[in-house]
């Protein structure tokens, strides 16, 4: 639910250092506490859980069932590094079990790799449980071939948040399982030239991904630097190096593009997506100075009232990139717009204190929720929702975390 009108106002008069997240205790509470609730209420006092991406919107009575029982990666290993970021360890690490148990563990493959999603709830032992639910009509267990598929870049994440908790524990086990999941990658989605897309489908065959995305080598870039950072072996410089070359390909004078069509062509220019033009330089250290020019081109061509869209089309604001961009206007050096950002969030925080995906009932991404490249009519979209990734990336750019590289922002 909105929050009133004064209590906007009120929030609108702070400083911007105020309006970035206010003092620590305040930090805590308004955007850290929500993401602590979420583990504890559904790890039920086990050591390893999954937490639910979304709960069910306002006009809503519960979540579709694709959805209600489902865990997606990406979402919860944000929520690992924003909660080492907010100082809570132990919360942390019970969702960094989870993700370790999987990195070990899976029902079909024994290759290492990890599903984009699981099944929300404690994670128990052996292989996690991946989402689904009984359709009454078809009379079967039915499951998501994209949940059950394999996203180079959920894989990459899950690394990054295995890698800001070995930072924060110095438990090796943490970076070992880390090096696991980039090794996965390494040996199964390198073509020379970038990392390709990741595997789509069910068990037990699934289709391999050829097209190469740019958000994806963004993040095997920052992985990979990382545990070559750490480990000093070539193998992960050489995995940042060709992630490096091909995020050089996709700069195109003033923005970045997509990636590549299945063919290995660029994607075209009209396909825009506001985390690729943030993403590239914030999390490559040494970036090219001209790279920046992209923050200028999302606000030119991918902002709404207050904030950004996914793509650009302009159908509604898009709370997590919003979050992001808050993110990295701190990092190119303008802490005002940061802080006006973030206090148009809170307009979305819900009763639970989790935050909307959207503002609007529903936003477009222009993607397909079948990866595949087949031509398939775009229906992936983002709805008003509680929404676990959503509230950890505003919780990061409150607190001024830097997910790439593990430090806080100067």
């Amino acid at each position: 639910m909105k929050r009133s009108l004064v209590t906007i106002l009120c929030i609108a008069t702070m400083s911007s250092s105020a309006a970035a997240g206010g003092g620590p205790e305040l930090r805590q509470t308004r955007y850290c506490a929500p993401l602590a609730d979420a583990v504890t209420s559904q790890a039920a006092g086990a050591n390893a859980v999954f937490v639910r991406s979304y709960e069910h919107g306002e006009n809503e009575s519960s979540l579709p069932a694709g959805l209600a029982s489902t865990a997606f990666v990406y979402d919860n290993a944000l929520a690992v590094i924003a909660l080492v970021a907010c100082g809570n360890v132990p919360s942390a690490t019970i969702i960094g079990n989870a993700l370790s148990l999987a990195a070990r563990n899976d029902r079909s493959f024994p290759d290492g790799r990890i599903r984009n999603a699981y099944r929300a709830g404690p994670a128990g032992e052996g292989a996690p449980a991946l989402p689904g639910w009984w359709d009454d009509k078809q009379k079967i267990w039915a499951e998501d071939p994209a949940q059950d598929g394999t996203s180079t870049g959920n894989v990459a994440w899950a690394a990054l948040a295995l890698l800001t908790l070995h930072q924060a524990t110095k438990q090796e086990s943490f970076l070992a399982d880390a090096e696991h999941l980039i090794d996965w990658v390494i040996a199964n989605v390198s073509s020379g030239s970038g990392f390709r897309g990741g595997f789509h489908g069910y068990d037990p065959q699934q289709v391999p991904l050829t097209w190469i995305s740019t958000e994806h080598n963004v993040d095997v870039y920052a992985a990979a630097t990382w545990l070559f950072r750490l480990t000093g072996e070539q193998k992960y410089a050489d995995a940042a190096s060709q992630a490096r070359r091909f995020l050089d390909r996709a700069f195109d004078a003033d923005h970045f593009l997509l990636g590549t069509k299945p063919d290995g062509s660029l994607a075209d220019s009209g396909m825009l997506a506001l985390d690729v033009q943030l993403w590239p330089w914030m999390a490559v250290l040494d970036a090219p100075a001209r790279w920046r020019s992209a923050l200028n081109f999302a606000a030119t061509h991918l902002a709404v009232k207050d904030g950004f869209d996914f793509n650009g089309d302009r159908d509604g604001l898009w709370v997590e990139g919003t979050a992001q961009a808050s993110l990295a206007y701190r990092i190119a050096g303008d802490p005002h717009r940061s802080a006006q950002l973030l206090t148009t969030l809170e307009a979305e925080r819900t009763p639970s204190g989790l935050l909307n995906a959207t503002r609007e009932a529903r936003v477009s991404t222009g993607l397909s929720i079948d990866p595949t490249g087949t031509g398939k009519e775009a229906d992936f979209f983002y709805f008003r929702r509680p929404h676990l990734g959503a509230t950890a990336w505003v919780t990061l750019a409150a607190l001024g975390w830097n997910p790439f590289t593990g430090r806080k922002v100067n």
